[in-house]
């Protein structure tokens, strides 16, 4: 007689000497449907893959930011995209962050406010640091963009800011794909050098407190010359005198 079966849990079935986990097993439920369910599946396995990596992306670099913000900030992240940057922020820093965007909803949980793109919806000295995620180089008003920059950042407080740089031909040749891709979106982008940016930097009253290059492979569908600012707001009698 054979004795009762064990029951069997439905996170994992033993398999030729492994567990096969729930996601696997429905490939085999896509191929007993047929073709049309096969490829539906891997679309949305990829969509799945997809948004796995820019979360785990955001997270990497809301940790570099993190590092070098006091804590408890309150922060303004400008083109925050999904939002997912700022949410893991504020889970380090605590305080407060705010994402701002063009579009009218952030994927992630966030203190979320839709702008035109050039002013920022808050207050004069409101923040004690603002971030900009390779944003700069989509202003088309990029002097209003930093003064409003400069406007809601208390006495010395900081900015953060990600920008690429058309270091080399190869460079070039990436931004220039960037803009074709972005500008039906956010209009023609405006790259610049490293040390053009440092100029605009000090002109609007920051003070380049460090900065650094990141290696282009951190994105491998946008390999360029990334640089990684810390900047750190003046006196406004320093900077209007």
């Amino acid at each position: 007689m054979f004795q009762e079966s064990a029951s069997i849990s439905p996170q994992s079935t033993p398999y030729a000497g492994r567990s096969i986990a729930p996601r696997e097993k429905s490939l085999f439920d896509l191929l007993d449907r047929g073709p049309s369910a096969v490829v539906t599946g891997i679309q949305r396995r990829w969509r799945r893959e997809r948004r796995r990596r820019k979360v785990g992306r955001a997270y990497d670099m809301a940790l570099e930011v993190a590092r070098v913000l006091p804590r408890h900030a309150r922060v303004l992240d400008v083109g925050c995209g999904n939002g997912f940057i700022a949410h893991h922020l504020l889970g380090m820093l605590g305080g407060s962050v705010i994402g701002i965007d063009l579009d009218e909803n952030a994927e992630a949980p966030i203190d979320y406010r839709q702008f035109d793109g050039t002013h920022f919806p808050v207050a004069d000295q409101s923040v004690d640091a603002v971030l900009l995620c390779y944003v700069l180089h989509h202003a088309q008003q990029l002097g209003v963009v930093i003064s409003e920059l400069r406007r809601v950042v208390r006495e010395g407080g900081f900015a953060v800011v990600y920008e690429d740089i058309p270091e080399s031909w190869w460079d070039r040749l990436v931004c220039r794909i960037h803009t074709l891709k972005w500008r039906n979106r956010t209009g023609p982008c405006t790259f610049r050098l490293e040390k053009e940016w440092r100029s605009l930097f000090r002109s609007a009253g920051f003070e380049v407190v460090s900065e650094r290059e990141l290696s282009r492979w951190r994105n491998l569908s946008h390999p360029v010359c990334h640089r990684f600012y810390v900047l750190k707001a003046k006196d406004f009698t320093l900077v209007q005198g």
